[in-house]
């Protein structure tokens, strides 16, 4: 059987990828997922399962960006959005998978960086876990951190800007 969660990070990965459709078979259950198929408003993104033996749930493709999320003021990551896009010269570093951006290891740890420090291309920045799997994410540039886009714990998606780097 099928969780939530699961069928949620795989409508993601199919609706962002340009992938057709998937169809897969886990538990007696079967999903099949059809990708790049407008949805009109007010429709479910999950139907109903039919009557068959093996039930298969069609799911359209989440259209769109996330909605941006508001930071807390006073966040240290907080900077105006337009000072940090307006700078020229600056390197992004961005998600390479839908999941859940974390700044430390672990809760009782510190972050990996802060806004500020110095960073090595190659160090490790965050961590990005998709389904369970927890993905390291590296500077591909040396420089200094100049901006953190999301806060913790915070869902990012696919290409979404995870920090602002000055390169050395």
């Amino acid at each position: 059987m099928f969780k939530f969660e699961e069928i949620c990070e795989l409508i993601r990965l199919v609706g962002s990828s340009g992938v057709a459709s998937v169809e897969l078979e886990h538990g007696g259950s079967r999903l099949r997922i059809e990708g790049r198929v407008p949805v009109p408003e007010g429709v479910p993104l999950v139907a109903a399962p039919g009557p068959a033996v093996h039930p298969a749930v069609q799911v359209a493709p989440v259209m769109g960006p996330a909605p941006a999320v508001p930071q807390p003021v006073g966040s240290e990551s907080q900077e105006p959005a337009a000072a940090v896009e307006d700078e020229e010269g600056l390197h992004t570093v961005t998600s390479p998978i839908v999941g859940t951006f974390y700044r430390a290891p672990n809760p009782d740890a510190d972050p990996y960086v802060k806004v500020g420090d110095f960073v090595e291309k190659g160090q490790v920045l965050c961590i990005v876990e998709a389904m369970k799997l927890m993905n390291e994410i590296e500077s591909d540039v040396s420089g200094t951190i100049v901006k953190i886009f999301p806060e913790n714990a915070q869902p990012v998606e696919f290409g979404e800007r995870l920090f602002a780097i000055r390169p050395a």
